[in-house]
């Protein structure tokens, strides 16, 4: 039986199967938050605030009606719902599933991993603060045209996300879980509050900027967390600084192996990061429990720089390493090379950072501090040669970095320029 257009017509911009990963086994619904409820009316004019939380399950939250419906003068069109986003959903729940089991030995990544850059990518678009951002972008109204470009432009964020550094973190020790909002792909940049400009209205801080970090939660027990590697080598410059090659329309190399698993949060992480989802959100969030809902209840300190002494996002930097130039040869492919920032031979500054050795240094500022602050035991580990990175620096390593941070404290002081530190 073919469906009715009409069965297209409420929009999940956040696609039930997304949700349905945040319930526990033989839960159907969640605890939805308005984050603005506002008010209603009597009869006499008289305001009453509406009802801000509400039960129910994934088929009533996150949708709208049409919000993916194009008209053209007496034509009704839901292809959008029904042929594109049918696609890049049915591939992306396999994706996101992929990723949400991933462990090392890796297999079968590559259709997973592309899957999901398209996915996540869309889905920073397709809400409807995705939809108000890229409004005022292109500045029109015109629905048929902000659609159509949400179509066009949706591989935006792809090629920087490809060159981050990939942790997948875990809450299964924490008693809270993750929480679900209206915008999943969200961005964090801790020098940009929530009532700063970068984030005012559907704004956020841009994914090029050196400390924007993206986080995507996989399920109520995971979530990836995307870091910019040029911030991982060097968080003593400027937050809001453009990262190097910071164009996000070309290609770009993906490097399995770096990414990072088996980072198992607090009780205050998982609350500071439902505390980064909800602050972020556009109207709505959902948990399924009441009180994951406000975490901000569980967290003393809710400076938006101050969580996790400003790491809280951060891989470990001993699992990243200096340098990350990529060559390819033969084949119908030709040759060619590409530095880790996605800079080809002839660009005055491919492998600039390599050869002036400023993110040597720094990398290894950081790696010292790192060690000092969380101690010997790694925050994420990833699949080095053809093991995985040890789960702990044995002593001598640990001492080395201890050492480093007092024998370069006062040289990282006169270097660090607009430095946090």
């Amino acid at each position: 039986m073919t469906p009715s257009p009409d069965e297209y017509r409420n929009n999940h911009y956040v696609p039930q199967w997304y949700q349905k990963k945040f319930l526990p086994p033989n839960d159907t619904r969640f605890h939805y938050l308005d984050l603005n409820p506002g008010n209603f009316f009597d009869s006499k004019g008289k305001p009453y605030p509406k009802r801000a939380l509400k039960w129910q399950g994934p088929k009533k939250c996150f949708c709208e009606i049409d919000l993916y419906t194009r008209r053209f003068k007496t034509i009704t069109s839901t292809e959008i719902e029904s042929r594109f986003f049918g696609n890049v959903d049915t591939k992306g729940r396999d994706a996101v599933e992929y990723f949400e089991k991933f462990t090392y030995p890796p297999a079968d990544w590559k259709d997973y991993f592309e899957s999901l850059m398209v996915y996540m990518s869309m889905q920073k678009l397709r809400t409807p603060k995705g939809l108000d951002w890229l409004s005022n972008k292109i500045k029109t109204s015109d629905k048929n045209i902000v659609l159509q470009k949400m179509i066009q432009i949706r591989g935006i964020h792809c090629a920087i996300w490809t060159e981050c550094v990939w942790l997948i973190a875990d809450a299964s020790k924490s008693d809270t879980k993750f929480i679900i909002s209206d915008h999943p792909v969200t961005v964090y940049n801790r020098k940009c509050a929530p009532w700063s400009d970068f984030c005012r209205g559907s704004n956020d801080p841009d994914i090029w900027l050196q400390a924007t970090h993206t986080i995507f939660p996989l399920s109520i027990d995971k979530i990836l967390i995307l870091t910019n590697l040029s911030w991982v080598r060097n968080p003593y410059q400027s937050e809001t600084k453009p990262r190097p090659n910071s164009n996000p329309r070309r290609s770009a190399i993906f490097k399995f192996t770096d990414t990072q698993i088996q980072r198992y949060l607090t009780e205050q992480e998982v609350c500071e990061i439902n505390y980064i989802i909800k602050k972020r959100a556009y109207k709505y969030i959902a948990a399924a429990k009441e009180e994951w809902l406000y975490p901000e209840r569980k967290i003393p300190n809710q400076k938006w720089d101050s969580f996790g002494n400003g790491y809280l996002l951060m891989p470990d930097p001993r699992a990243v390493s200096i340098g990350g130039e990529i060559f390819w040869g033969g084949g119908p492919g030709g040759y060619g090379s590409m530095d880790e920032y996605g800079r080809r031979p002839g660009d005055p500054d491919y492998n600039k950072e390599t050869n002036a050795g400023s993110e040597w240094n720094t990398l290894h500022w950081f790696q010292a501090e790192f060690a000092k602050m969380v101690g010997p035991y790694r925050r994420g580990r990833s699949f080095q040669g053809m093991s995985m990175d040890k789960e702990k620096d044995d002593d001598k390593f640990h001492q080395y970095h201890l050492n480093l941070r007092k024998k370069n404290f006062k040289e990282r002081q006169k270097e660090k320029g607009d430095s946090q530190v």
